[in-house]
């Protein structure tokens, strides 16, 4: 099923087109739970979720391709946003023949991925949790001309520069820096972050994350398209957002309660990394929906 790699619960899944890093806590008998992390985050954001949930389950966190521990796409080609979903399907077809997840728990990106996996497979993920995120990222039509010629620039830009050794730096700790005045989380939290990144050399440290995760997509959906992807989604799905988090989900929440068939909405204190920063009582929100369907399904 998955190799471990580490005392430090690392584990490796080898797919058929790309190897997958990833932690796991808890004991192999307890209901699996599958960690989607967020862009430029990787399987650490979980750690302090996992924490408080380990007793009762087993978190499996992932670094998604490119991410973490991760390999790169192969190639140098642009990326986009669905190429997680084919990740995601061939990690879900890998985990269900020795043990089928009890729920999906996606955060930003990893949210985005999870919740356009379960509208088009309803039948594979029973119980879906969503913490910052809501549906795929869309945009107006006429914006694509712009988006497409603004991803082919940049990526050429990359691929003058791909060769270039990468930079190093002495340390972590201007990564640290730099991700706290970006995302203004938590030092401790960024460091957990940065630290599975980044890789270490002789004389210092570099990023190992693939550049090509900070190039645009060249191209991005329609509401017409995300709206008939979404409406009639049919999965248990829990919907937690944070007071301090993106404000256009709260735009986005009276569509989102049309979709979702069963959806359950919690706020709670925090940022966009609330599951980080307010980890005890988003784990206590989880705990409680799983138990209620659970016993509602009893």
């Amino acid at each position: 099923m998955w190799q471990s790699c580490a005392p430090e619960n690392e584990v490796e899944f080898q797919l058929p087109h790309i190897r997958l890093s990833g932690r796991r806590w808890g004991a192999p008998d307890k209901p699996l739970i599958l960690a989607l992390h967020g862009w430029l985050d990787n399987a650490n954001s979980f750690a302090p979720l996992a924490e408080e949930l380990s007793s009762d389950y087993q978190i499996l966190a992932i670094d998604w391709p490119g991410h973490g521990g991760s390999e790169h796409r192969p190639g140098s080609y642009p990326l986009h946003w669905v190429d997680y979903l084919y990740d995601l399907e061939l990690l879900v077809e890998r985990l269900s023949q020795r043990q089928v997840p009890a729920a999906i728990i996606g955060h930003s990106l990893g949210g985005i991925v999870a919740s356009a996996y379960t509208a088009a497979f309803p039948e594979r993920v029973d119980k879906l949790v969503l913490i910052e995120a809501i549906s795929p990222l869309f945009e107006a039509a006429s914006k694509n001309n712009q988006r497409l010629r603004h991803s082919f620039i940049s990526h050429a830009r990359f691929l003058k520069k791909r060769d270039d050794d990468p930079a190093v730096y002495d340390s972590i700790e201007v990564a640290v820096k730099a991700r706290m005045r970006l995302t203004g989380l938590e030092e401790r939290w960024c460091r957990l972050l940065v630290d599975r990144n980044m890789q270490k050399h002789d004389i210092g440290v570099s990023w190992r994350s693939d550049p090509r995760l900070k190039l645009d997509s060249p191209i991005r959906l329609t509401f017409e398209q995300v709206d008939a992807l979404m409406s009639g989604h049919s999965s248990s799905t829990l919907l937690i957002t944070a007071d301090r988090g993106y404000s256009e989900l709260n735009t986005l929440l009276p569509k989102a309660k049309l979709w979702f068939k069963h959806l359950t909405c919690v706020e709670l204190e925090g940022d966009h990394h609330l599951h980080m920063g307010n980890a005890v009582n988003t784990a206590h929100v989880i705990s409680d929906y799983l138990t209620s369907i659970v016993t509602n399904t009893d």
